[in-house]
């Protein structure tokens, strides 16, 4: 473990009231940078599935409202809903070609089911993220990421097109491509400070060089009244699942477990980012970012407009301004709010040429590829997430593009699985499945969370040194760390008054020359890898439940802690030698 560095660019961490005009301040500065993203998303979505421009209006204002709701929500932490952290919420890219689809085959009634359906499997899987670590893993995720951003492709760079009766054809590239060079250059030459930025100022420059041509439309900007709402365009829910409803829903589930998983990472770097004193990761308040993520895509869907996503960009401001306090998210979603009542905000955004907006999309495709692509290869890359990422990437891309078995697939069987996302998701999962069913079976103790339990841990851990044909060097290096972990969430279990209803698991697996123990028991209050970070920190003490850290910092190779609301697991890793 390493000692832990105190961060002295935070100036207000999550919990700490930051003077009101600083937090206004920061929040426009996030709600600037987000506005254009979220209409043009939802703008896209809309015109490329055939909606009316009635429909269009009542969805942007809707996905505002919802937003604005939705990070409030993240911030303020109400029970086990929000995280109390600088969390926002926005619609996601990765929504593009599943909505898309939706609103093509069944409109926007259709589109509203499958994202209720989707935020209820978000709901159902959050108390149980400890059990997905396995199922749905680095590898899985980033290929998902990773065939977004392909199928995504196709509508976007059909808006380069998107140019007025008369005009010539080729204004629309030539526009895009100049839009597309600013934003690039932008990006590679600017410091950091201004990254979030070059976006607008690419499609900024963009619109100055669609004007003189005739090609902003000014005429919607002008019609837009300042204060408003717009005619209410609710579709409704389709209460009798059709056949289009069935084909979709797999689709809509994997694209939620994919920024399911996202969002995890999200509410990873945000605590990561936000303390001067660095902290382990607190996964319940992973589970409140999750929990208040399902119900910004159950608003959404109840809304019948596009759903809402974490957004990175928490961290990012965070890190940038050193203003990491819940208080700037709350400012957020109510200026989010506000602005979806001002009209003529919204057409300043829809006036914008589709083909201004097409290089920004790509822009936000790559990123997301490599976003992709970089969780692929947390922890490293093996022939095992080879297989996994390139099998299921290229059989996503051969199905979404009708090259894999064509006249076989009709119907129901055709509509599921000619969505690239689905069939490359399902793959992915099954392949996983396999190499957990055959990769070494893991050895299992059911024991009670009592000092009684000792001697039973003590032979279990024994047998599976000598199963294992370790030396006995280190299969006492094994059995010390069971005692050693043991003995830390009994003086932890001591200090809880339902401590004698907890149970403990202990499941242990050779990998190569490396026991993987996992040891799991109910959640405490007290997160192990702060307690080892800090280590170093303090003076010697004789103290047992110090003494108990220090030995198992020294006999294990690897220790890893993870708290859930309903589930603590510690995992720790041993070399041996035969």
């Amino acid at each position: 473990m390493t000692t832990a560095q105190t961060n002295e660019q935070i100036r207000f961490e999550p919990d700490e009231a930051c003077p009101p005009l600083l937090a206004i301040g920061v929040a426009l500065q996030i709600v600037i940078v987000m506005l254009a993203g979220a209409i043009m998303i939802t703008a896209i979505i809309v015109r490329a599935g055939g909606q009316s421009e009635t429909y269009l209006s009542w969805a942007i204002f809707m996905v505002l409202v919802t937003s604005g709701i939705a990070t409030i929500l993240q911030a303020v932490r109400i029970k086990r809903f929000g995280s109390g952290h600088l969390v926002l919420m926005n619609p996601h890219p990765a929504f593009i070609p599943v909505c898309i689809i939706a609103l093509q085959q069944g409109g926007p009634a259709l589109m509203a089911s499958l994202i209720i359906i989707a935020s209820l499997c978000q709901f159902l899987l959050t108390p149980r993220i400890s059990l997905l670590r396995r199922l749905v893993t680095p590898a899985v995720s980033g290929t998902l990421l990773m065939l977004v951003a392909l199928i995504s492709i196709r509508p976007i760079f059909g808006l380069i097109e998107d140019a007025p009766t008369g005009s010539s054809a080729a204004f629309g590239p030539i526009i895009a491509f100049v839009t597309l060079v600013v934003i690039t250059v932008l990006m590679l030459v600017t410091p950091r400070s201004w990254q979030l930025w070059t976006s607008l100022i690419g499609i900024l420059a963009g619109c100055i060089v669609a004007i003189p041509f005739g090609l902003y439309d000014f005429q919607l900007l002008n019609e837009a009244s300042w204060v408003g709402i717009p005619d209410v365009a609710w579709p409704g829910i389709q209460l009798m699942p059709s056949v289009e409803f069935w084909a979709l829903l797999p689709a809509f589930v994997v694209v939620s477990l994919t920024l399911f998983i996202k969002c995890i990472g999200d509410g990873v770097a945000v605590q990561q980012v936000s303390r001067r004193r660095p902290r382990a990761t607190d996964f319940r308040i992973i589970q409140g970012v999750l929990y208040a993520n399902g119900m910004g895509g159950m608003l959404a869907g109840l809304a019948g407009t596009i759903p809402n996503a974490s957004a990175a960009i928490g961290a990012s401001i965070a890190s940038l301004t050193g203003v990491a306090s819940a208080r700037v998210a709350i400012y957020a979603g109510a200026i989010y709010v506000v602005i979806a009542f001002l009209p003529k905000i919204a057409a300043l955004v829809l006036a914008i040429p589709g083909f201004v907006m097409v290089p920004y999309m790509l822009i936000l495709m790559a990123i997301l590829f490599m976003e992709g692509v970089r969780t692929v290869f947390q922890g490293g890359i093996d022939q095992k997430k080879i297989i996994v990422v390139g099998v299921s990437f290229w059989i996503g891309i051969g199905f979404e593009n009708g090259y894999i078995f064509p006249e076989l697939l009709e119907g129901l069987w055709g509509a599921l699985l000619g969505n690239g996302l689905t069939s490359g998701g399902i793959c992915a999962i099954l392949i996983t499945v396999f190499i957990d069913l055959t990769s070494p079976r893991r050895s299992r103790l059911d024991t009670d969370l009592h000092i009684s339990s000792l001697p039973r841990v003590d032979e279990f851990l024994s047998d599976f040194a000598s199963s294992a044909h370790w030396s006995g060097t280190s299969a006492d290096r094994l059995r010390s760390v069971g005692e050693e972990t043991l003995s830390i969430m009994l003086v932890d279990d001591a200090e809880d008054e339902e401590h004698d209803e907890k149970r403990l698991i202990i499941t242990a697996r050779l990998v190569e020359d490396t026991a993987e123990l996992e040891f799991i028991a109910a959640s405490d209050e007290e997160n192990l890898e702060d307690r080892l970070s800090y280590l170093s920190e303090q003076p010697e003490t004789v103290d047992e439940r110090e003494l108990s850290f220090r030995l198992l910092r020294h006999y294990a190779s690897s220790v890893q802690h993870r708290k859930y609301h309903n589930v603590d697991i510690i995992m720790v890793e041993v070399e041996g030698a035969h």
